[in-house]
């Protein structure tokens, strides 16, 4: 895997989450990337590129997923998230309101491991941390392990939702 593109490492990480979302018998929807399947008056609300799932919650309503393929930076035990594909879909979710989510995952985990994290967050704590790549140019928000919520491949969407309400009530006392 080591020698595969981004595209194809991309491709691998929806491939393992769709398995994960089927093992576990979470209904979704998967959302063709294609343009013929993206409304051309969106554009006003972002450019770039489109959550991978809608994830049906039963009562609740509904998530957006992008799922990512990303590797753990070992010199600061970190993700990086891209700022502006945050920023993006922060505006998906505030003129639409809409739950999007990043869930990343890899080979070094073997896809066993996923990292849940709101949008929301990710943009919280840009306002503080961020840099830009020398190499991409591109700005990227520095995301300790400790910010996501992990659920393991044997793990139920439940642990998410009980992990974000424990925190809420926790952060509340």
């Amino acid at each position: 895997m080591n020698n595969a593109s981004n595209d194809e490492k991309a491709q691998l990480a929806e491939t393992r989450f769709k398995e994960w979302l089927d093992q576990n018998n979470i209904p979704y929807w998967y959302i063709q990337q294609d343009l013929q399947t993206f409304s051309p008056s969106l554009k006003k609300y972002f450019i770039g590129r489109r959550p991978d799932y809608m994830i049906l919650l039963p009562h609740l309503g509904f998530i957006l997923v992008d799922v990512e393929y990303k590797k753990v930076r070992e010199k600061y035990k970190d993700f990086c998230v891209d700022y502006d594909e945050t920023v993006e879909y922060s505006n998906l979710q505030r003129n639409f309101n809409l739950e999007v989510w990043y869930a990343l995952s890899n080979e070094e985990s073997n896809f066993q491991t996923w990292y849940w994290i709101p949008v929301s967050k990710v943009l919280e704590k840009s306002k503080t941390q961020r840099f830009n790549s020398s190499v991409s140019k591109q700005d990227f928000v520095p995301l300790e392990i400790k910010d996501f919520t992990q659920i393991a491949i044997d793990d139920s969407l439940d642990r998410l939702f009980s992990k974000l309400l424990l925190g809420e009530f926790n952060r509340n006392k």
